[in-house]
């Protein structure tokens, strides 16, 4: 198995296994505000355990590629959808579940405007924007209980443009 993980472009296609990329892209599904709003309607499937949605602001420190992976994580009980407050783009890793631990991980860079909302259980990285500021609002499961599982690799990965 290969330590070296290449970012990939962040689309539609390669994404929907652990989630749902969140865009605006094609025609809106109506115009709305007198017209002059589109919505590009119901873009993410919000699932949770026990609990409610709740909107969460993070403040993250900006990272640099070349990055060492040694860790990912995943939320047994809810989805969690990440939207950048800025354009700047941010590196999303997620990895397949391989009998209950993560399986080859894989590096997406998103474009600007572009968001993720990782379905509930799926194995992700951190959150890392790139760039400073690294402001987004986050909607996921308010609730008692853990719901939270991380995995530390026995070597890191190493994420390389």
């Amino acid at each position: 198995m290969s330590r070296e993980i290449t970012l990939e472009p962040l689309t539609a296609a390669a994404f929907a296994p652990f989630g749902d990329l969140l865009e605006v892209a094609g025609p809106p599904d109506k115009l709305i505000n007198q017209g002059l709003c589109g919505r590009h309607h119901d873009r993410a499937r919000l699932d949770f355990g026990d609990g409610r949605a709740g909107i969460s602001l993070f403040d993250a420190e900006p990272r640099a590629l070349p990055l060492d992976l040694e860790m990912v994580e995943r939320h047994p009980e809810g989805s969690q959808a990440f939207l950048p407050m800025t354009q700047a783009p941010f590196l999303v890793v997620v990895a397949p579940d391989a009998g209950g631990a993560p399986g080859q991980p894989r590096a997406f860079l998103t474009s600007p405007g572009q968001g993720v909302n990782y379905h509930r259980g799926t194995w992700h990285g951190v959150l890392t924007p790139l760039s400073a500021p690294g402001l987004f609002a986050v909607v996921d499961r308010i609730g008692a209980g853990s719901n939270l599982e991380e995995h530390w690799f026995d070597a890191p990965y190493r994420i390389v443009a």
